[in-house]
């Protein structure tokens, strides 16, 4: 015997699991959660992709580089930073802070250049 509306199985006459409220999607583990949305979501997330590609290369590879982990933390607190700013009104200063971003990863971490 199944729950008509939820299709769970009944065990002795009560749900086996907890009873669902009826606007969840037991697809999605997150019904309420926000998606990427904004230009600031998505030039976040690829700033930080590049950052932990970056570190995960760095870390596994045969060079030795002077770089610590807690350099990789300044772009990645800016990156939440920036896109909580951009994403509630304050663009101007989440560019400023996505650029600033970017020239730390160029200056500092120098992904492109030896040390």
């Amino acid at each position: 015997m199944t729950d008509i509306d939820h299709g769970l199985p009944r065990r002795g006459g009560t749900l086996a699991h907890r009873h669902l409220p009826t606007n969840a999607n037991p697809v999605n583990n997150f019904p309420n959660a926000e998606t990427m949305q904004t230009i600031f979501d998505w030039v976040t997330m690829a700033v930080f992709g590049a950052l932990v590609v970056l570190f995960l290369q760095r870390s596994a590879g045969p060079e030795d580089h002077h770089d610590k982990m807690y350099h990789y933390v300044p772009p990645a607190l800016g990156c939440a930073a920036a896109n909580y700013l951009g994403n509630n009104g304050q663009q101007t200063v989440a560019i400023v802070i996505i650029l600033a971003i970017v020239g730390y990863i160029l200056f500092v971490l120098r992904p492109f250049g030896d040390r």
